[in-house]
C-alpha cells in the first residue's frame, strides 16, 4: 500500500486580494443550476461555498481547510462527512441538517442550507450540509484543473495548493537561503 498524500487545500494570500468577491460568485454559479444569468432570470439564490471575510482591514477568502483531522467528520452523527480521495467530504444523501459540524469547524466553513422545497407538512425543512469541495464535480463537467474560485480569481490571489509539492518547494527555498547565507560566511573568512 502506498503513502497517504495528504490533503490538497485551497490557499489564500490576502496581500493579493482585492476583496471583488469573484471567488464567491464563481463558486455559487459552479454550484447552482446553469450560469450566472440564467440563475438571475429565474430568480434563483447563488449561495457560495466560500466567504470573503474583512478582518483587521485585511480581505481574507475563507472556506474549508480541508482538515486531516477534521472535527466536523468526527461530530457527524451519521457518518455523512468523511475523508475520501484527498479531501473532506460530504455525503449530502446522509446528512440530516443538525449542524454538529457547523459548531465544531474552527474556520465556520460549513453551513446548512435547504435545497429542496420544505415538505408541505412542515416535518421537515430538507436541509444540508455543504462546504467547499474542491468543485469536483464542476471541474469533471468542464474540464478544468482548478476549483472555480481559483479560476475566477483576478489577482491569483487564491490558489490549490498540493501540501507535498508546497512543501518541498518550502524546502528548496530554505535551503537556498542557508547556502547563500554560507557562501557570504566562508568570504568573510577568507578576507579576514
Amino acid at each position: 500500500m502506498g503513502k497517504r498524500r495528504e490533503n490538497e487545500i485551497i490557499y489564500a494570500d490576502p496581500e493579493k486580494c482585492l476583496g471583488c468577491h469573484s471567488c464567491e460568485l464563481s463558486c455559487a454559479v459552479a454550484h447552482g443550476q446553469g450560469d450566472l444569468q440564467s440563475a438571475v432570470a429565474g430568480g434563483l439564490s447563488l449561495r457560495p461555498r466560500n466567504r470573503v471575510v474583512l478582518a483587521d482591514g485585511v480581505m481574507m477568502p475563507m472556506q474549508c481547510r480541508q482538515c486531516e483531522d477534521a472535527p466536523c467528520a468526527f461530530a457527524c452523527p451519521t457518518g455523512a462527512i468523511l475523508q475520501e480521495a484527498g479531501q473532506v467530504r460530504i455525503r449530502e444523501r446522509n446528512c440530516v441538517g443538525c449542524k454538529l459540524c457547523v459548531m465544531v469547524c474552527p474556520f465556520g466553513a460549513i453551513a446548512v442550507t435547504a435545497e429542496e422545497k420544505p415538505d408541505c407538512r412542515g416535518r421537515t425543512n430538507r436541509g444540508v450540509a455543504k462546504k467547499c469541495d474542491l468543485c469536483v464535480d464542476w471541474r469533471a463537467r468542464t474540464g478544468k484543473a482548478s476549483p472555480a474560485c481559483v479560476e475566477a480569481c483576478p489577482t491569483k490571489a487564491v490558489s490549490l495548493v498540493d501540501l507535498e509539492a508546497y512543501r518541498l518547494a518550502l524546502f528548496e527555498a530554505r535551503a537556498a537561503e542557508l547556502a547563500q547565507s554560507h557562501k557570504h560566511l566562508k568570504l568573510r573568512k577568507v578576507k579576514s
